[in-house]
């Protein structure tokens, strides 16, 4: 309906009879009419049908005050919004913004701008910003100078409003043109925008330094938008004169989101960066600097931004330290995380403060300060605080320069691994730190004494991995897998791990999980299995021997799991697994690798899960993938020195050991799987095979293969993936002509079935019949005599 183009109205005089219908009905219905006004407001998008509609009177007397402005339609919200949104669609030419403003419509969305729905007064914000944001670039001849400006009128009533409004005693007229200009700055960076700014920035400022703190915390979303335009990145400009100001003015609660966001930016001035990171960090040396008097060691900041005791008393309260620190525990762990643009922590104090934390919290301190003991009083067994500190410290293991804490950090770490107290949530974000900070123990030059250390730490953790791996509550024994198997993704090749790991009993218990009665936890367990077997089974001179680790028997236990489990997600791990084996090539010699997938895909193509026919056809790939390059297929064929003979039997030889396994006749079955995701992945796969048998040419222009042979029924098939509907009927038997098992059958199936119109045709998405003019015209016309069943569809 965008599309100035399309004649819509002219080629279908329908709408503008339905129009017209609805507004001559005395009381219309209020879904009626607020689809109406949507509609209208899409047709009116294009100036032409624009002007088309206020020829006929129907703009005026939907928008302008003879419609629903002032009818009893309006107390409805569904109707306000129809109208907000239907000049939010007019508005992408000049007739449509003249007609707003001469007809009074923009005072109505001032009026909208604290409307009693939500969803109206946000609607009708945006859409002063598209009217400003029109109004300036289509009506200007030249930008807007910074003295005497001359902005065009519909600019200038918006200004004025807002102007108004932060000079206004009431606060909600203030949030609203706070919200104005932080989406005005937020989605605009043009130049005009700092000619705005300089109007308007005394008034800002002159809320920063006012006692009243009802709109604080806006002024901070605000300013961080303004510092994301390219506009004020100037570092002499007087913008981030008032960015230290909110630093220094505002509480650590409504400050933080500002700190963090200049943090992010790569053209803070240096001074401001400084002074952002000192606001972020003033809780965690308040803590350090709580925990001991005197105090034993230095805090993280030398001076503070704001006053101390401001953050003393935060903490202090038990209504607002918890909160505080999480907020600024979360915006240490974004910074943590980026990768790009890192900012310089004191990582060493940083990680002292989040073990303090983390103590007091569940007691283990006992600080003599009064602010330290009132602080841990607040903060014991606090689990909000307990899973926003282990955050942090996760994302902290990768920073260098903590070496010397990491004997008393991993004492924390056990403490709360141990204690009953630990709820299962903090149970597995301590879980996590540890595998991050086990890993980064393995990185370091290790002495003889790290080596012992990190051996007495592993024996420790596998102690008590072996307790919860036994407990009662389901979600532990789910937490407890999960945690070993990154340990085992991440270490596996360390022998001190290794040695520890297998001289425990976390095998077995993790074995013997396989059998849980939660399905969640036998599906972690047959991940812990897959990745056990690495250690086990596939890794170079394995030390393991004997009955207690038997491969066949590890096999056969998943392979039933795969078959009979009544729940998806153990079935799903274990074809994950047997994927993740596979795709490692380390799971055994080709003829028992080609045996296994064969076994396995045939228990596969039958399940209900479309997840798990989905890991069938991944399997495939990855063995796929594993035979051709062990064949050298996709290489050679390209290079013309290559003897024909070689290039036979390198083509041919895999061909084979697919047609033994019986995959092809998986893949055709599912190219006509009733869920889409199966078809289009079993295409895919069909076109890599394709692309490296005839990696030149297609079957028709190739002159080894002479003409097509007779009797394979390759026509049949071709036809059948077409209707792709017959899935119930596909025969796998040879049925039909087709072979399956047959290789130069499938060689010319490969070369003849155009896969890639196939592949065009799984892909193309429904979108472009459901959202077509059409369609909804047919929605329309569903609703005549029907309207109560289909008006929430209408709607």
């Amino acid at each position: 309906f965008v599309d100035p183009t399309v004649e819509v109205l002219q080629d279908n005089p329908c709408l503008t009879e339905f129009i017209t219908t609805v507004l001559a009905l005395p009381e219309p219905s209020l879904s009626i009419l607020s689809f109406t006004l949507r509609l209208v407001g899409i047709l009116a998008a294009s100036e032409v049908r624009f002007q088309r509609l206020q020829q006929e009177q129907l703009l005026v007397r939907l928008f302008g005050r003879d419609g629903p402005l002032n009818s009893a339609a309006w107390e409805d919200a569904s109707v306000r919004s129809g109208w907000v949104e239907g000049v939010h669609s007019m508005m992408h030419h000049q007739p449509a913004l003249q007609f707003l403003c001469n007809g009074g419509g923009i005072d109505v969305i001032f009026t909208l701008q604290g409307d009693s729905s939500l969803f109206v007064a946000s609607a009708a914000t945006q859409l002063l910003v598209q009217m400003l944001t029109l109004s300036v670039e289509s009506e200007t001849t030249k930008p807007p100078a910074t003295k005497d400006c001359d902005w065009p009128a519909c600019a200038q009533m918006i200004i004025k409003h807002i102007e108004d409004s932060l000079q206004s005693s009431s606060v909600c007229q203030i949030k609203q043109s706070l919200k104005l200009l932080t989406s005005v700055f937020g989605s605009c960076r043009a130049a005009w925008t700092e000619v705005l700014w300089l109007g308007i920035a005394k008034q800002v400022e002159s809320l920063l330094t006012e006692e009243t703190v009802q709109v604080k915390h806006m002024l901070a979303n605000l300013l961080l938008n303004m510092a994301w335009s390219p506009v004020f990145s100037d570092p002499e400009g007087s913008f981030w004169a008032l960015v230290t100001s909110a630093l220094e003015h505002l509480t650590p609660v409504q400050v933080g989101p500002l700190a963090e966001g200049v943090l992010r930016l790569y053209r803070c001035p240096q001074d401001v960066r400084i002074q952002a990171l000192t606001v972020l960090l003033q809780p965690m040396d308040c803590i350090l600097r709580a925990a001991s008097q005197p105090l034993e060691y230095a805090g993280l900041l030398d001076e503070s931004v704001s006053d101390p005791v401001t953050v003393e008393n935060l903490l202090s309260s038990k209504s607002s330290c918890a909160s505080l620190l999480c907020q600024t525990l979360a915006h240490l762990e974004k910074l943590l995380s980026m990768t790009r643009f890192q900012v310089d922590l004191p990582a060493t104090s940083l990680l002292r403060s989040l073990m303090t934390i983390l103590q007091f919290c569940n007691g283990f301190l006992s600080p003599v300060s009064p602010l330290g003991s009132t602080i841990s009083r607040i903060l014991i067994n606090c689990s909000r605080v307990q899973r926003s500190a282990l955050d942090v410290l996760a994302a902290l293991s990768e920073r260098k320069g903590c070496d010397t804490l990491i004997g008393n950090l991993f004492d924390i770490l056990l403490a709360y691994l141990e204690s009953p107290n630990t709820s299962p949530t903090v149970l597995k974000k301590t879980f996590n730190a540890t595998s991050k900070w086990l890993v980064h123990l393995q990185e370091l030059s290790c002495s003889n004494s790290q080596r012992q250390q990190t051996k007495k730490i592993l024996q420790d953790v596998f102690l008590v991995l072996q307790k919860h791996l036994c407990s009662p509550c389901w979600e532990v024994r789910d937490s407890s897998l999960e945690f070993l198997t990154v340990l085992i993704e991440g270490l596996r090749d360390q022998d001190e791990f290794r040695q520890s790991l297998l001289s425990s009993e976390v095998p077995k218990l993790t074995e013997n999980l396989l059998e849980d009665p939660e399905s969640y936890v036998r599906a972690s367990a047959v991940t812990a299995v897959g990745h056990l077997a690495f250690i086990t089974y596939f890794a170079a001179g394995s030390p393991v021997t004997g009955n207690q680790y038997n491969k066949e028997n590890t096999i056969a236990k998943l392979q039933e799991i795969l078959s009979t489990d009544s729940e998806g997600f153990p079935r799903r791990a274990v074809i994950s697994i047997f994927t993740k084996w596979v795709r490692e090539g380390c799971t055994f010699q080709l003829e028992d690798t080609e045996q296994f997938v064969s076994r396995v895909i045939r228990i596969v193509e039958h399940d209900l899960d479309w997840e798990v026919r989905l890991g069938g056809l991944d399997l495939v790939q990855a063995f796929c993938n594993q035979t051709i390059c062990l064949f050298g297929l996709p290489k050679c064929l390209y290079a013309s020195v290559t003897p024909a003979v070689t290039r036979s039997v390198r083509r041919n030889k895999p061909l084979q050991i697919f047609c033994r396994a019986k995959l092809f006749s998986f893949l055709f079955w599912s190219l006509c799987d009733y869920d889409k995701p199966v078809g289009q992945r079993a295409c895919d796969i069909l076109l890599d095979l394709s692309s490296s048998f005839y990696p030149i040419r297609s079957l028709k222009d190739s002159q080894e293969t002479g003409d097509l042979p007779a009797g394979y029924g390759i026509d049949w098939l071709q036809n059948t993936l077409r209707q792709g509907s017959l899935a119930q009927n596909f025969p796998t038997d040879g049925s039909n002509g087709v072979n399956f098992e047959d290789p130069e059958s499938m060689m010319v199936a490969l070369g003849t079935i155009d896969l890639i119109e196939l592949h065009d045709e799984l892909n193309k998405s429904s979108y472009h019949v459901e959202e077509s003019p059409q369609s909804l015209l047919e929605d329309i016309l569903a609703t005549v005599g029907t309207i109560e069943e289909n008006e929430a569809d209408c709607y």
